[in-house]
């Protein structure tokens, strides 16, 4: 570790940008020194100031940027300024750590990818899952071609509950114009990347969509989806804000193993045979492959956010590799942008899709939101500017 440290600066300073500066304060990031914040909101700046006597505190973004006194910026605000930021911060060459998701859509995202890759900064994303040792072990085996090809994916996710209260909360939640969709933008980017990273891109993706079937609300709050492989396996996502208790539960068929993580316990069972040689070779119809079922062990601990913006320290300082690089988060946003897409259609959509139709729908969608406005009155448009 290096005695030199990162000037950071923050861009919002709501429920996100709270939690890293607190940490970085704090001392769980000591090769990151917080100088300087941005908010539109004065009353978070001032909660800023009381907590960090002495830095720098701007009601403008770009004017952060500009200041000369940040050489690394973390963008903590809704998602439809995730890229806006990000690319104003590449053109001043200053390393960027996005908070998830990476936009609201795959053309807004892939401008900020060139930009990043024009600028030569570090680019981060805040997929602070990946830092969890069992889905690293999931995404290990599944990879390795141990137990053969993937047959089949489910993962349920609708540990989500959320009470009207809670999208009543902020001006831009659960609105076209202000979110730019629902659990698919909010709760489940973290999951979206996960299940790519682990089982790879699906080509073909369809999907059945509720707009405000638990909720007042405009985007959708129930999910279940289909998608296909290009090796022919398939794959189900079903996720909700409306379920209580809700389930957690991944689980990976391959021709040689099921493995499962399901609320927290990891096992994976190992079957003694291949299913695509036993299915044509077993002399009887309800034949029984011999199996074992086992925990495996996973290395280190969840480190969570602090882990990703130390690997990002780290990458900025000494060149080691980030937990998640941001150009990568056009993958999971790829997945629920098709997801939307489909239910707009009604029909499967294959991946690519035709992005110029997908953002064109979006901002049909855009156009009728329920034009919700910010503390101060102001309504945003989609340009990053008030």
């Amino acid at each position: 570790m290096s005695e030199r440290k990162v000037k950071i600066g923050i861009i919002g300073i709501g429920n996100m940008g709270t939690g890293h500066m607190n940490n970085i304060l704090g001392g769980c990031c000591p090769e990151l020194e917080l100088t300087a914040v941005a908010d539109i909101n004065p009353a978070r700046l001032d909660y800023a100031r009381e907590k960090a006597p002495g830095i720098a505190l701007f009601d403008n973004a770009l004017a952060m940027l500009d200041s000369g006194l940040i050489e690394a910026v973390i963008i903590a605000v809704p998602h439809y300024y995730h890229p806006v930021y990000a690319i104003e911060a590449f053109k001043r060459k200053i390393h960027v750590m996005s908070e998830k998701p990476a936009g609201v859509y795959t053309k807004q995202v892939r401008e900020m990818n060139e930009a990043a890759e024009k600028s030569g900064v570090i680019f981060g994303l805040m997929f602070n899952q990946r830092t969890n040792p069992v889905y690293r072990k999931m995404r290990e085996l599944v990879q390795s071609g141990v137990y053969g090809e993937i047959r089949r994916t489910n993962w349920i996710i609708t540990t989500w509950y959320r009470t009207q209260k809670y999208y009543d909360s902020g001006a831009w939640r659960a609105t076209w114009s202000g979110e730019g969709g629902g659990v698919l933008l909010n709760q489940c980017p973290h999951q979206l990347d996960l299940w790519q990273w682990i089982c790879g891109m699906p080509v073909k993706v369809k999907a059945e969509l509720k707009y405000g079937k638990w909720h007042d609300i405009e985007v959708e709050d129930d999910v279940t989806a289909y998608c296909e492989y290009a090796n022919g396996a398939t794959g189900v996502f079903i996720t909700s804000t409306g379920d209580y208790p809700g389930t957690n539960r991944f689980e990976v068929t391959l021709d040689r193993a099921r493995i499962l993580c399901d609320d927290g316990r990891f096992t994976v069972t190992e079957l003694d045979e291949p299913i695509s040689k036993v299915t044509y070779t077993a002399e009887n119809g309800f034949h029984s492959i011999g199996k074992k079922v086992f925990e495996p062990e996973t290395e280190g601990t969840e480190t969570a956010h602090v882990g990703v913006l130390n690997a990002f320290a780290g990458a900025i300082l000494h060149g080691t590799p980030l937990i998640a690089n941001g150009k990568e988060g056009i993958n999971g946003l790829t997945i629920s942008n098709a997801m939307h897409l489909s239910s707009w259609l009604d029909k499967t959509v294959d991946i690519p899709f035709d992005e110029d139709l997908y953002y064109d729908e979006l901002m049909k969608r855009v156009k009728t939101s329920r034009r919700k406005v910010d503390g101060d009155g102001k309504v945003a448009d989609l340009t990053g500017t008030y």
